[in-house]
Protein backbone atom coordinates (compact mmCIF):
# COMPACT_ATOMS: atom_id res chain seq x y z
CA UNK A 1 0.00 0.00 0.00
CA UNK A 2 1.39 3.46 -0.84
CA UNK A 3 1.66 6.29 1.98
CA UNK A 4 0.62 9.31 1.19
CA UNK A 5 3.04 11.85 1.26
CA UNK A 6 1.73 15.89 1.87
CA UNK A 7 4.74 17.94 0.72
CA UNK A 8 4.08 21.78 0.28
CA UNK A 9 4.13 23.53 -3.23
CA UNK A 10 4.03 26.32 -4.87
CA UNK A 11 2.28 26.94 -8.36
CA UNK A 12 2.92 30.14 -10.31
CA UNK A 13 2.06 31.33 -13.55
CA UNK A 14 4.90 31.27 -16.14
CA UNK A 15 5.45 34.89 -18.30
CA UNK A 16 5.29 34.55 -21.87
CA UNK A 17 9.30 35.25 -22.04
CA UNK A 18 9.35 32.02 -19.92
CA UNK A 19 7.29 29.78 -22.50
CA UNK A 20 4.22 30.83 -20.74
CA UNK A 21 2.11 27.94 -18.62
CA UNK A 22 2.30 27.09 -15.40
CA UNK A 23 5.55 26.02 -12.75
CA UNK A 24 5.40 24.14 -10.18
CA UNK A 25 8.20 23.90 -6.96
CA UNK A 26 8.52 21.47 -4.30
CA UNK A 27 10.47 23.80 -2.05
CA UNK A 28 11.17 20.38 0.61
CA UNK A 29 12.41 18.47 -2.83
CA UNK A 30 15.55 20.72 -3.79
CA UNK A 31 15.30 20.71 -7.45
CA UNK A 32 12.11 18.64 -7.78
CA UNK A 33 9.61 21.09 -10.49
CA UNK A 34 7.66 20.40 -13.38
CA UNK A 35 6.81 23.43 -16.13
CA UNK A 36 3.95 23.55 -18.49
CA UNK A 37 1.72 22.11 -15.42
CA UNK A 38 -2.24 22.91 -17.11
CA UNK A 39 -4.80 25.05 -15.78
CA UNK A 40 -6.95 22.83 -13.11
CA UNK A 41 -9.29 20.88 -14.65
CA UNK A 42 -11.86 21.73 -12.36
CA UNK A 43 -13.32 25.35 -10.99
CA UNK A 44 -12.11 26.02 -7.10
CA UNK A 45 -14.35 27.55 -4.58
CA UNK A 46 -13.34 30.91 -5.57
CA UNK A 47 -15.29 30.17 -8.53
CA UNK A 48 -18.14 30.37 -7.11
CA UNK A 49 -19.51 33.15 -5.14
CA UNK A 50 -22.78 31.05 -3.52
CA UNK A 51 -24.99 33.64 -5.62
CA UNK A 52 -27.66 32.77 -8.02
CA UNK A 53 -30.36 34.03 -9.39
CA UNK A 54 -33.44 31.74 -10.11
CA UNK A 55 -36.91 32.91 -12.39
CA UNK A 56 -39.54 30.49 -11.96
CA UNK A 57 -43.21 30.17 -12.26
CA UNK A 58 -45.44 32.26 -10.10
CA UNK A 59 -47.58 29.15 -9.83
CA UNK A 60 -43.99 27.14 -8.11
CA UNK A 61 -42.88 30.80 -6.08
CA UNK A 62 -46.05 30.65 -4.27
CA UNK A 63 -46.14 27.84 -2.70
CA UNK A 64 -42.54 28.17 -0.73
CA UNK A 65 -43.23 31.46 -0.46
CA UNK A 66 -45.95 31.00 1.81
CA UNK A 67 -44.40 27.91 3.51
CA UNK A 68 -40.94 30.13 4.61
CA UNK A 69 -43.63 33.04 5.68
CA UNK A 70 -45.48 30.50 7.98
CA UNK A 71 -41.98 29.11 9.24
CA UNK A 72 -41.02 32.69 9.85
CA UNK A 73 -38.24 32.39 7.62
CA UNK A 74 -36.91 34.32 4.19
CA UNK A 75 -37.16 32.37 1.12
CA UNK A 76 -33.55 32.27 0.42
CA UNK A 77 -33.64 30.50 4.26
CA UNK A 78 -36.07 27.99 3.10
CA UNK A 79 -34.73 27.37 -0.10
CA UNK A 80 -30.92 26.92 0.70
CA UNK A 81 -32.33 24.41 3.80
CA UNK A 82 -34.56 22.04 1.42
CA UNK A 83 -31.83 22.05 -1.54
CA UNK A 84 -28.90 20.87 1.38
CA UNK A 85 -31.39 18.60 2.63
CA UNK A 86 -32.43 16.93 -0.62
CA UNK A 87 -28.42 17.28 -1.43
CA UNK A 88 -27.94 14.89 1.67
CA UNK A 89 -31.03 12.61 1.12
CA UNK A 90 -29.59 11.77 -2.39
CA UNK A 91 -26.21 11.74 -0.74
CA UNK A 92 -27.23 8.83 0.88
CA UNK A 93 -29.10 7.34 -1.30
CA UNK A 94 -26.19 7.12 -3.65
CA UNK A 95 -23.91 5.63 -0.88
CA UNK A 96 -26.62 2.60 -0.30
CA UNK A 97 -26.28 2.01 -3.90
CA UNK A 98 -23.03 1.67 -3.66
CA UNK A 99 -22.70 -0.38 -0.65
Amino acid sequence: MATKLDYPFQIRSLTEEEGGGYLIEFPDLTGCMSHGVPPPSRPSDETYSGRWNMHVPKSLHRRPAERAKAEGVSLNTLAVTLLAEGLGRRGRDDDRRAA
